[in-house]
């Protein structure tokens, strides 16, 4: 979607400039020197960041976006009933194409923003530098957690928990930490591939097993639920999409940052097709006892085979993950120096310093935490609400001050990223409620152990 494209008739003498409105929607005030961006003048640097390609930045937001959400889908739509979950589903995914193109928009705006930090930094100054950065990382780092303790979940369904939980944790931490040891995206675009063709087909296996083994179960149309059960369901829904945090990452090592529209239209037409087409079928074949991950609904033997072929997905959208939250503080300690396209003892080192410590503060959090997926909820709640609705609004809205009832066009895209900040609101505000019920209802389960993770 274009923003509108204001005529404003050129500055006469003794008048003030007026800012005027690029073609991608973006306020451009003449006269002002642009900052640069993180990577700086790559002509002759040792490692170049700004050589993606948009097909490559694309498979790397797939590959971030459709992992571990999709697998809780079908339970979503158990928990809702069919008619809401795919309003939900195609509602919300439209929602966030557009949120995303603004993200878009605003980096074409200010082309140094390469983090959250950044972004919130132009937004609210030093504070919402702090604010958006951290913000970023914590959600980052407990992503990846959520990765490794996946990992472990599948190892355990394969083997049939073949030796000690604690033990499969470690082969994903350093499976992890390896995987995450090249410096720019696009030497990570490849296994974005790998992850996308592994939970494809993960999920096919899943859903040709269910039609074999069964006729169908019922399927209604609306589901009565309690209040949480019906928050969950939705928030788990919401929560498929919210990957955005990322995208200014991706933008910076594009090789043309305008080409990140044709990335984000991959991303949303592969993401919505394969969410609605498995949450509708394997609910179809499944109805209200669907399990949650979704690739154990079809028995033990296909439950193992799939888990087998999405390890690959399970491991890299971590890494992707955790690429992004070292690159946050890699460009946070070396930005502006030399450091940043070196490849000696110093810049290596600090960058898998920086790797190594991520993962294991994820490892630990992952291993400590007993009800660490009612955690993840909540802190997905806290922050993937906020990045992908509730600040990218306020993105447009900051871009188009002063211009915000200009036009009809202006008023309706200003009611629009209105109600992407009221949505990131309602997400928040929901998502903490159900999340924290869920972990004062949960009994818990013993740190570090041995025990068989579920």
């Amino acid at each position: 979607m274009r923003s509108e494209i204001v005529d404003i008739p050129s500055p006469v003498e003794n008048e003030p400039i007026k800012d005027t409105e690029s073609q991608h929607g973006e306020i451009e005030k003449p006269g002002l020197p642009e900052r640069q961006d993180a990577f700086g003048d790559e002509t002759n640097a040792e490692i170049k960041y700004k050589v993606l390609k948009w097909w490559q930045g694309g498979l790397l937001m797939v590959a971030e976006t459709i992992s571990l959400g999709i697998l809780s889908l079908p339970a979503a739509i158990a928990g809702i009933g069919l008619v809401p979950g795919l309003i939900l589903l195609i509602g919300l995914g439209l929602l966030a194409t557009y949120t995303g193109y603004v993200i878009g928009q605003f980096k074409w705006r200010y082309p140094h923003i390469s983090s959250m930090a950044d972004a919130g930094e132009q937004l609210m100054g030093r504070f919402g530098r702090e604010l958006f950065g951290t913000g970023q990382l914590l959600f980052l780092i407990f992503l990846m957690a959520s990765h490794i303790l996946t990992f472990t979940v599948a190892l355990n369904s394969i083997t049939g928990h073949a030796t000690c939980s604690i033990v499969f944790g470690l082969v994903g931490l350093i499976l992890s930490l390896i995987l995450s040891l090249p410096r720019t995206l696009e030497k990570m675009s490849w296994l974005s591939l790998v992850s996308f063709i592994s939970i494809f087909i993960a999920v096919m296996v899943t859903m040709i097993a269910l039609g074999v083994q069964n006729n169908g179960a019922a399927v209604k149309p609306v589901v009565e639920a309690n209040l949480v059960t019906g928050i969950m369901s939705a928030c788990n829904i919401a929560f498929s999409y919210v990957s955005h945090n990322t995208f200014f990452t991706f933008m910076a090592e594009l090789k043309d940052p305008k080409d990140f529209p044709k990335a984000l239209a991959l991303l949303q037409s592969i993401d919505m097709t394969l969410y609605i087409v498995a949450a509708v079928v394997i609910y179809r074949y499944t109805g209200a006892d669907v399990a949650s991950p979704a690739l154990g609904s079809a028995g033990l033997l296909i439950s193992r085979i799939a888990y087998g072929i999405a390890l690959p997905t399970i491991v890299i959208a971590g890494v992707i993950n955790g690429h992004v939250a070292a690159k946050s503080l890699y460009v946070r300690i070396f930005a502006g120096t030399d450091r940043m396209h070196k490849r000696d003892w110093v810049a290596m080192g600090s960058w898998v310093g920086i790797a190594f410590g991520l993962w294991v503060i994820a490892w630990v959090i992952a291993e400590a935490i007993p009800v660490f997926n009612n955690l993840l909820s909540l802190i997905t709640a806290l922050f993937g609400s906020w990045f992908t609705f509730g600040f990218t609004g306020m993105f447009w809205l900051h871009m188009n001050k002063g211009l915000w009832f200009s036009s009809p066009k202006k008023i309706m895209l200003t009611l629009l990223n209105s109600l992407a900040i009221c949505v990131g609101v309602i997400l928040c505000v929901l998502g903490l409620y159900a999340s924290g019920s869920a972990i004062h209802n949960n009994p818990g389960s013993a740190s570090f152990s041995c025990a068989k993770t579920e």
